[in-house]
């Protein structure tokens, strides 16, 4: 049997989960499909999928393969239009890294309107806000906000725009705590901070008339940003979030930026994704369609950020 030929079929039954399923969409017997794994299977000397009478799953060593193996034929497919000068529709699933907050309707909107031009693309979305390794996981890319020099230098990230990050608390906080009319004014208040960046004793500001040494009481530490986001509508302390994420909540009211003409830091958004020659179309379109759309948001990429120290 042609390799090839099996990679293709082992991939859709892995991505359909049945065997039945592959073989209808490749118009092929099911028991074909079965001969063309067993032939992987055969030549790696392993075992590739778990079957049951009712599913098919993958195996340790299945997940890793079929990651490459997916990630592989998407390349040769690419390098074969190159070559006929044949245009790839994107399709296949797109499988997306981002951060937590990025749960949220602006983000949404673009994921919709994507699906909408392209619904060929199954969009596959970890939101768990882990830093994930994009190869051995098979992952297609990734959305990571933070300065060039933080990221994987082996993996290629392109700037799409800047996420401003604000200081912000419920009115209900302010009113029982009194609203900081200046930097100095936060020590001592209620901290909800995002526990992926080490607090410290102290968080360092910079404000208008230099930098300050900041000491909060420490209420809450997580590295998911919705509960800290619903812990301050609760009004349980101050918390530094991105706008792109709570602006509903700031235009109802719900939150109240604290400082805003003297304290706030952004975050550079980068696409990341493995280091290719040609990438497959779903990755291609989806980051020139989010850089897009980030720019009619008139949300241009500005100097690079800076950070609480």
């Amino acid at each position: 049997m042609d390799t090839l030929t099996s990679l293709r079929v082992f991939c859709i039954v892995a991505d359909l989960k049945s065997f039945t399923a592959a073989a209808d969409r490749l118009g092929i017997s099911p028991a074909m499909a079965s001969k063309h794994v067993m032939q992987l299977e055969n030549r790696l000397g392993t075992r590739l999928l778990n079957r049951t009478s009712r599913r098919v799953s993958l195996t340790e060593s299945g997940a890793l393969y079929f990651n490459q193996a997916r990630q592989m034929l998407e390349g040769l497919d690419e390098v074969e239009a190159a070559v006929g000068n044949v245009t790839v529709a994107p399709r296949g699933t797109l499988k997306l890294s981002a951060p937590v907050w990025a749960a949220s309707s602006c983000f949404v909107d673009i994921l919709a309107d994507y699906n909408q031009r392209y619904p060929d693309v199954c969009l596959d979305v970890d939101l768990s806000g882990r830093i994930v390794n994009l190869v051995d996981e098979g992952f297609d890319l990734a959305l990571r906000a933070t300065s060039r020099e933080r990221l994987d230098p082996g993996l290629i990230a392109r700037p799409l725009t800047q996420i401003e990050f604000r200081l912000m608390a419920s009115p209900e906080y302010l009113e029982r705590t009194g609203r900081p009319q200046r930097i100095t004014d936060l020590n001592g208040h209620a901290l909800l901070w995002f526990s992926g960046i080490n607090l410290g004793d102290s968080l360092s500001l910079e404000g208008p008339d230099g930098r300050h040494k900041i000491t909060f009481r420490r209420v809450m530490l997580s590295e998911n940003e919705t509960i800290l986001q619903l812990a301050a509508l609760r009004g349980m302390g101050l918390v530094f979030l991105p706008k792109w994420m709570v602006e509903p909540d700031i235009d109802a009211g719900r939150l109240v930026v604290v400082l805003p003409d003297a304290l706030g830091f952004t975050n550079t958004l980068h696409a990341v994704y493995p280091s290719r020659k040609y990438l497959s179309a779903k990755v291609r379109t989806f980051i020139d369609f989010m850089t897009a759309r980030l720019q009619a948001m008139q949300q241009p990429l500005l100097p690079e950020p800076l950070l609480p120290g």
